[in-house]
């Protein structure tokens, strides 16, 4: 038996109808959707359940029974490989007094049990085994206690996605034009068959989710905040990775508005112009590494240096997956002022030990030296918008009026890596989804 049940996990105060176009305006936004937890209560339900939201990627379960925890919004889920190969996503609250069943970040599992009372779920989320079960009675073995699973669950070529809202379009359609750089950053990366997760870095910052998610669509703050390091490069090494953005209005780089609050800024014109690998900052062992590229890639060596270095896109598909370097980085709201990202490295299948070594090397210098910049920085924004509440409103009118951001091919917005096309673009979208009231669904049945 099929129990499709409506939820709406975080409750939220109704606002006027026309208060969300009164605290979005096209230029600025007020610092209450920064600040207001009747807000982000909202937001757990009409942005992050009812919208896709990307959860893992199916190389970090690659065996049966492989698992992982993920979250839609606050909703805590297990993604796991059942022993048929399929992957099956289902809620990691325990569907007798709403325990945890699952307290590990990852790992290997038929089944789950409950530490509580001893309940038994199969990796598929289904209910298999109650302690003392003579204790129900008719009624209770007619309710479908299994764990409850998303509306909707898809993929696209590795990147695992799920919403619990029936009425979301398909994926693909959810995705539109960011697809094609999509495609471009997994194609860089060796393909969909080739590319493979790894570790993780994760840090919790005291900021709303949204200004970390202002920042991955920023060219404006490079040279600003993160000046120590560009200094550094430039004293030591004349120059190199990121300098060009030091005049980036006049660079060749672009900032896109994609489909459903999807953008990209595209660093390739100048990263990958003519070598990304030869602008990187020294990394151990980088002598060696470009003799072992040379003797066993001959003529195709210089190509292989090139995508040991990030794919030159930051792309974020909103509203919690973004794509930086050649790493995968994960928003996840914790509460209104509090934020965890997990910036994940990435590896090549086909690639020999040195070159995914190397691959690292290059992936642990961002994180460590420049995502403390903006993880400061956010904070700071936090604390203004919320010590300063006479002081309303946060700009992002950068380029607005300059004409500039330009109708470009397939729908698509084009401007200077500099403008503020990014935040205007998502925050229409997010805008359209908190005006909605959208059905939420979980699928407590069976499975057939």
């Amino acid at each position: 038996m099929t129990n499709t049940a409506g939820i709406s996990i975080l409750p939220h105060e109704p606002l006027a109808a026309g208060a969300w176009d009164a605290l979005v305006r096209e230029d600025r936004v007020h610092r209450r959707v920064y600040t207001d937890q009747d807000i982000f209560a909202r937001e757990m339900n009409n942005i992050f359940a009812a919208t896709w939201v990307y959860l893992a990627h199916e190389s970090e379960i690659p065996e049966p029974n492989d698992f992982k925890l993920a979250w839609i919004g606050v909703r805590e889920v297990i993604v796991a490989r059942d022993e048929d190969g399929a992957v099956r996503v289902f809620s990691n609250r325990c569907s007798h007094r709403g325990a945890s069943v699952c307290r590990e970040h990852r790992g290997n599992a038929a089944d789950f049990t409950c530490p509580y009372h001893g309940w038994r779920f199969d990796n598929r989320g289904q209910l298999f085994g109650v302690p003392g079960k003579n204790a129900y009675g008719p009624a209770f073995k007619s309710r479908d206690m299994h764990l409850a699973r998303p509306a909707q669950v898809d993929s696209y070529k590795g990147f695992v996605f799920a919403t619990l809202n029936p009425d979301a379009p398909p994926l693909v359609r959810h995705l539109g034009n960011a697809a094609r750089y999509l495609d471009a950053w997994i194609e860089h990366n060796g393909g969909p068959r080739q590319l493979c997760l790894a570790g993780a870095q994760r840090f919790r910052l005291a900021c709303n989710w949204k200004l970390v998610w202002d920042n991955t669509g920023d060219g404006y703050h490079v040279p600003f905040s993160h000046q120590s390091l560009l200094v550094m490069t430039n004293e030591r090494y004349g120059g190199g990775d990121m300098a060009y953005f030091a005049d980036a209005d006049r660079s060749r780089m672009t900032c896109s508005a994609l489909d459903s609050g999807h953008t990209v800024i595209d660093q390739r014109p100048e990263m990958h112009g003519e070598s990304a690998w030869r602008q990187q900052r020294p990394q151990p062992g980088r002598e060696p590494f470009e003799d072992h590229v040379a003797a066993t890639h001959g003529e195709q060596a210089q190509r292989v240096l090139d995508t040991t270095v990030g794919a030159g896109m930051n792309l974020n598909i909103f509203p919690n997956l973004a794509l930086i370097g050649n790493q995968v980085q994960v928003i996840q709201p914790l509460a209104v002022a509090a934020t965890g990202v997990h910036w994940y490295a990435t590896q090549r299948r086909d690639a020999d030990a040195q070159v995914n070594t190397m691959r690292l090397r290059t992936q642990e210098d961002f994180p460590v030296m420049g995502e403390m910049d903006d993880a400061a920085n956010f904070e700071e924004c936090q604390r203004g918008l919320t010590n300063s509440p006479e002081d309303e409103w946060v700009d992002m009118s950068r380029h607005h009026e300059t004409g500039r951001d330009v109708p470009a091919e397939d729908g698509i917005v084009r401007g200077p890596v500099t403008t503020d096309l990014h935040m205007r673009n998502y925050y229409a979208q997010w805008k359209r989804l908190m005006k909605a009231e959208p059905t939420l669904r979980v699928d407590k049945g069976r499975l057939a």
